[in-house]
C-alpha cells in the first residue's frame, strides 16, 4: 500500500524532525567531552533525553509508513 501524499509528506517530516534532533544531541555529545565531569554527566543526560524523542519521532514516522497513523486532508 502506498502513502497519500499527506502521510508521505507527515512521515518525511517526522524522519526530518527525528534527523535535526539527532544531528544535536551528535553535537552536544562532542562539545560535551571536553567539559568537567560533572558537566559531562548533566549533558549525557539531556543527550538522552533527545535520543528518545528521535526514536519516538522515528516510531511515529514507522507508523505513518505502516498506516498505523494517518495524515487526513482538512476539508
Amino acid at each position: 500500500m502506498s502513502l497519500t501524499k499527506p502521510n508521505q509528506e507527515l512521515r518525511r517530516d517526522l524522519k526530518a524532525a527525528a534527523a535535526i534532533l539527532d544531528d544535536a544531541a551528535q553535537d552536544l555529545f562532542r562539545q560535551a567531552k571536553t567539559y568537567a565531569e560533572p558537566e559531562f554527566l548533566a549533558a549525557m543526560e539531556k543527550i538522552g533525553r533527545l535520543q528518545e524523542c528521535v526514536d519516538k519521532l522515528d516510531g511515529y514516522a514507522e507508523e505513518v509508513k505502516n498506516g498505523a497513523v494517518r495524515r487526513d486532508k482538512p476539508e
